[in-house]
């Protein structure tokens, strides 16, 4: 490697532990490694990524002080939640005066169902604050664990303002060596019902996460790394390995999180549909504006404070089986082939599948019969959704998931025979079920998310991507392409990711000092959970409808002199882009500004009615970033080019053109502004005066005369 720095990402997966290596500087994927995960050694799934590491730094020549940065992504808090195989929770629930009675019914957490049978088991004791002494927090200590509690939360109304009661109650625990956390650690928004379910699954989480945190990092010391250890979030950043022991919720649906922060790392997406395809299931998720979407995560049907990924899970992938009867096909999946124990029929030789034999099998008691086609040497095979692919040329000759077009056609053949159809006829009606399956889905999504149907590319990820999405693309007529390495994309997302920290308080008109004030915290925060503060962006964000107070923090391990999204677009290919985006010819889209990493295209248009005798002009407005991906467009927008030094006249007085008044109040635009490699996004903002006060705190360090670009819209 020539003492390259060199990102390592590693993606803990529940059948497979997969590795890359990638250059710091250029963003290359220099080695990829695949490894069965190590869940039954003695030291469980850390075992696997110690040899792992050991492997891809043997082959590749790597050197431990070489490695700048890794980080790993891990379902194991997923799989623990689906699993039910959690710890037992105490609860001490704390208030005192008018809000005693509804806080002891409010932190009382029912037992939560995480699947049919399994349970996360709760305990409670309720304490007046008034009466909270040592004598009775330990009394209640000592009852919740004589009922079975292994791990206890504190949660006390209003905590988030003052945490004082919580923390004596977590180190009573902790001081008899019972893992212990507060609702103000997972949760700094009012809502004590919500914030004590949250702080409750995080609790049961916490032991085991402890368990493997502590080998994992261990693992990475025996190799000679360095470096710190990095953790992946469920929003698509990492955490150090320390905020992981406080916060292992955190985790929580990181692996679905990683393949799309993939995606964004090498693909141009500006609206998209994200498919990550395995081989039992397809992970769905939206790429708006080139971001994630993320929402409230929700655990046994409840909602929770953890934002997370956006994601809809189906049971539609490349090992999907098929259903018949009736002489037809009636439905692809839920079962696989990995769930039948059964190999592909696309990835044998056409040897195995002389004188074939169509037959049924049920994977599972209770199950319904799925078709398998047995050789003359009797091995059996499923006939799955990525043989139909294969039959009908959806999969590119290089790609992943390419099978044997001369089995896939014996076995197909066969099944067509028995249903009296040809072979292409029977691969068509089990694809269209698949795509009627995913379809339904991804328009609910395009519905949920505003997103122009005619502007969305699917991207397909996973080693399953091209079994699923070209197809789907050419029914349905979208855009489509697979990513890059698109089955390690997850793993990938890992070694690329960037330390991320978020911060939700409720805050009731929010003023300046509010937003300095959550602004210290969160890079506070971020700098404790492994970034150099030096590269730290920081976003606030005001829900004036739920008076939410929001500040997001992303930064780097390390100061990176290089950036991934340093591929530069020819102007002319931008504007083509543009034009694309807001639906105009490209003869009436022009370049009307352009700062930093932003360039600003318009496109107007009249529109007439009333036969002619009324015309209305319109903007469209289009913002893109140097890589092509289009970062806003509306219509009806207006926009303005600036100095920072004109902010408090000039930007002052387009933002007074645009707003609304009427005898109530008035009602500013919805506003974005652009600098450097800054996109503020000010929609959030109900007055000018929180308008100015993020702005103002955001370009403190902007000089006078750097460029910024307005667009308002109502």
């Amino acid at each position: 490697m020539n003492n390259k720095q060199i990102r390592i990402g590693i993606d803990v997966g529940g059948t497979f532990t997969d590795a890359v290596a990638i250059d710091n500087e250029t963003f290359e994927v220099l080695s990829k490694v695949k490894m069965p995960t190590t869940h039954h050694d003695e030291r469980g799934v850390a075992s696997g990524i110690v040899q792992i590491i050991q492997r891809i730094m043997s082959e590749n020549g790597i050197l431990p002080g070489d490695i700048k940065f890794i980080a790993h992504g891990t379902t194991q808090a997923t799989n623990a939640l689906l699993e039910g195989d959690v710890a037992r929770v105490g609860i001490v629930g704390m208030g005192t005066g008018l809000d005693a009675r509804s806080a002891r019914s409010e932190t009382n957490v029912a037992n939560i169902e995480l699947a049919a049978g399994k349970y996360l088991t709760t305990y409670h004791k309720f304490i007046d604050s008034k009466e909270l002494t040592p004598e009775t927090i330990d009394a209640a200590i000592d009852q919740l664990l004589a009922q079975g509690a292994e791990v206890i939360v504190a949660s006390e109304a209003y905590s988030v303002d003052d945490p004082a009661n919580e923390l004596r109650v977590m180190e009573a625990a902790r001081s008899r060596g019972v893992y212990a956390t507060g609702g103000h650690e997972i949760s700094q928004l009012y809502g004590l019902k919500t914030r004590t379910r949250t702080a409750v699954v995080n609790a049961s989480l916490i032991p085991k996460m402890m368990e493997t945190a502590n080998m994992t990092e261990q693992a990475v010391k025996e190799a000679g790394i360095t470096s710190q250890l990095m953790i992946m979030r469920c929003d698509g950043g990492v955490m150090s390995i320390d905020e992981v022991r406080k916060r292992p919720i955190l985790t929580m649906l990181s692996g679905l999180a990683a393949g799309v922060a993939g995606a964004l790392m090498y693909e141009k997406i500006s609206d998209g549909i994200f498919f990550e395809v395995g081989g039992t299931s397809v992970d769905i998720s939206v790429i708006k504006n080139g971001k994630v979407m993320i929402e409230n995560a929700q655990v046994g049907g409840h909602k929770t404070y953890l934002r997370s990924l956006d994601v809809r899970t189906l049971a539609v992938a490349g090992g999907s089986m098929i259903q018949i009867g009736g002489g037809k096909i009636t439905d692809v999946g839920p079962r696989s082939a990995h769930i039948a124990g059964l190999e592909y029929e696309c990835f044998t030789g056409k040897e195995n599948l002389e004188q074939p034999a169509i037959g049924l099998v049920s994977p599972r008691p209770g199950d319904p019969d799925y078709v398998t086609v047995r050789g003359a040497g009797g091995h059996e095979y499923a006939l799955t959704l990525a043989g139909a692919a294969n039959l009908l040329n959806h999969v590119p000759e290089t790609d992943y998931a390419r099978g044997n077009m001369e089995s896939t056609r014996i076995a197909w053949q066969a099944l067509g025979a028995r249903l009296g159809m040809s072979a292409e006829d029977a691969a068509r009606a089990a694809m269209d079920i698949a795509i009627r399956k995913v379809m339904a889905v991804v328009n609910q999504m395009i519905s949920d998310y505003e997103l122009d149907a005619g502007f969305v590319t699917l991207v397909g990820g996973g080693g399953s991507g091209a079994v699923l999405v070209p197809a789907m693309a050419a029914s349905e007529g979208f855009k489509h392409q697979i990513a890059n390495n698109a089955p390690y994309i997850s793993t990938i997302g890992v070694g690329m990711a960037m330390v991320r920290e978020q911060i939700e308080k409720t805050v009731v008109g929010a003023t300046e000092r509010d937003i300095k004030l959550i602004r210290a915290e969160i890079m506070e925060k971020i700098v404790q959970s492994g970034a150099n503060e030096a590269t730290v962006d920081v976003t606030i964000e005001i829900d004036s409808q739920r008076n939410i107070l929001r500040a997001i923090a992303t930064g780097s391990t390390e100061l990176r002199s290089k950036d991934l999204a340093s591929r530069e677009v020819p102007v002319n290919e931008l504007m083509l882009t543009a034009a694309e985006a807001l639906g105009q010819p490209a003869g009436r889209t022009e370049l009307k500004a352009a700062s930093g990493r932003w360039f600003l295209f318009e496109s107007s248009e009249i529109k007439k009615s009333m036969f002619g005798l009324v015309k209305k002009k319109l903007s469209h407005v289009g913002v893109l970033d140097r890589e092509g991906v289009v970062r806003f467009k509306k219509t009806n927008a207006y926009h303005l080019a600036f100095l920072k030094k004109n902010m408090a006249d000039r930007f002052a007085s387009f933002l007074e053109e645009n707003t609304i008044y009427s005898d109530a109040n008035a009602t500013i635009p919805k506003t974005f502004i652009f600098y450097k490699e800054k996109m503020l996004d000010l929609t959030g903002m109900q007055t000018k005066e929180q308008l100015f006060s993020i702005l103002e705190v955001e370009t403190q360090l902007l000089e006078d005369n750097s460029e910024m670009l307005a667009v308002v819209y109502q």
